[in-house]
């Protein structure tokens, strides 16, 4: 009895429980644990082995901001190198002339970095496992959640209870805390699926993302790091009608390459994979309330959008930001991390921040998928617009950079 007191009290000392030890529940704990808040973080797999597979094809565009909180708390060294730099995003309507190009005026000054998913997540799994303030709970399943008004409690598959004063929860898309919390999100179904790899090319990119948009899908050619031995790689994402998405991915290598080399109107010169194929089915949800007793949503736990500008990542580290913020400054003042302020704080700050980047991409994915000639003409009458109108582009860039709106300070690479 007196084992299981002390065991009840070390798991107190620990700020929040985080459940999903996926990009953005790893990177929540790191960003708590650089400002000396401790947590656990349970999670269903062995990230260990998942973070050891090789290059799935899954890539992830990580906005400028977001390296900013990265190297923040701690993980510069770590990444230094190992992504690739997006300098410039060209924006093709139907393969037609009259696109928009969004350019970094300025040497060095990248719109953002595409890492391989499973690199970051072997660099945040190996970063948490080293610090002395995260818990790690691997290969466990939650068995109970319940709140009371002292603490909210985990039980684990093994037996293990844990306490604490605030519950995170970064379960992705399927989260069960939000269905525990009654949150009955808006959602819908793109009749789209998206098919993600990852492509060797005969011409380099010079760091540029194409993102084409057809009346079929969007599909984006992603600068990547040369391979090992030198041969030029790009990642893609290519949404398409969901009832050709079996035969897609049915093709040889071959094949699949030669539909690809079409899509991108050749910009690339000669395409061969790089990376097996995999797809998903697109959807979108939006929860209008992400806090509860002593409980926090974050990440695609809270909102999910559709892929077509890549912020998905960049909105959860958002939310991890904001997140940090609220806490570190309410302990300061003596709150605990569960206290109903803070939360509300935090609610008023991320709500019309996630609501107008997925009501943007949703707008952005219907605008571009109207058929016909005269839908193209007016879309590039007004990209000519933006790329005349130097006002435009720079909200633009600063919305792919992740610089718009109240930025914590994490994002902009400033200690709380």
């Amino acid at each position: 009895m007196e084992g299981s007191e002390r065991k009840r009290r070390r798991t107190m000392e620990q700020a929040a429980i985080i459940l999903g030890g996926g990009l953005i529940g790893l990177t929540q704990a790191l960003a708590l644990a650089s400002q000396g808040v401790a947590c656990h973080v349970v999670e269903r797999f062995d990230p260990d082995a998942m973070a050891t597979r090789g290059f799935d094809g899954r890539t992830s565009a990580v906005s400028s901001s977001s390296m900013a909180m990265l190297d923040t708390i701690g993980l510069a060294e770590m990444l230094e190198g190992k992504g690739c730099a997006i300098e410039t995003i060209e924006v093709i309507d139907n393969l037609r002339p009259g696109g928009l190009d969004f350019r970094s005026e300025r040497a060095g000054d990248a719109l953002g970095t595409m890492y391989e998913n499973h690199f970051l997540r072997r660099t945040l799994f190996d970063a948490a496992k080293a610090n002395e303030r995260i818990t790690l709970h691997l290969g466990q399943d939650v068995v109970e959640r319940r709140i009371e008004p002292a603490a909210a409690h985990v039980v684990l598959a093994d037996g293990t209870d844990l306490a604490a004063p605030l519950l995170i929860a970064a379960e992705g898309r399927g989260s069960e805390t939000r269905e525990q919390m009654g949150i009955a999100p808006a959602r819908w179904q793109y009749d789209h699926s998206a098919i993600v790899g990852a492509v060797y090319h005969e011409r380099p990119h010079e760091n540029v993302a194409y993102e084409i948009f057809f009346s079929t899908g969007p599909f984006a050619l992603l600068p990547m790091l040369d391979s090992e031995d030198g041969r030029h790689r790009s990642a893609i994402v290519w949404s398409i009608p969901r009832s050709e998405a079996p035969a897609y991915l049915k093709l040889s290598d071959r094949g699949f390459a030669a539909e690809l080399e079409k899509a991108s109107g050749g910009v690339l010169g000669k395409i061969e994979m790089a990376a097996p194929r995999s797809s998903y089915p697109l959807g979108f949800h939006h929860s209008a309330r992400v806090t509860g007793a002593r409980t926090v949503l974050i990440g695609d736990a809270g909102h999910g959008i559709h892929p077509i500008a890549g912020q998905g990542l960049n909105l959860g580290f958002r939310d991890v930001a904001a997140l940090t913020e609220v806490l570190v400054d309410g302990m300061r003042l003596g709150l605990e991390p569960g206290d109903a302020q803070l939360l509300e704080r935090y609610e008023r700050w991320r709500g019309l921040d996630t609501l107008m980047v997925a009501m943007a991409t949703d707008g952005l994915n219907r605008l571009f998928g109207i058929p016909g000639k005269s839908a193209s003409a007016v879309r590039r009458f007004g990209m000519g617009l933006v790329s005349r109108a130097k006002p435009l582009q720079g909200f633009f860039m600063d919305e792919a950079r992740g610089t718009s709106g109240a930025m914590p300070k994490l994002l902009q690479g400033i200690p709380i």
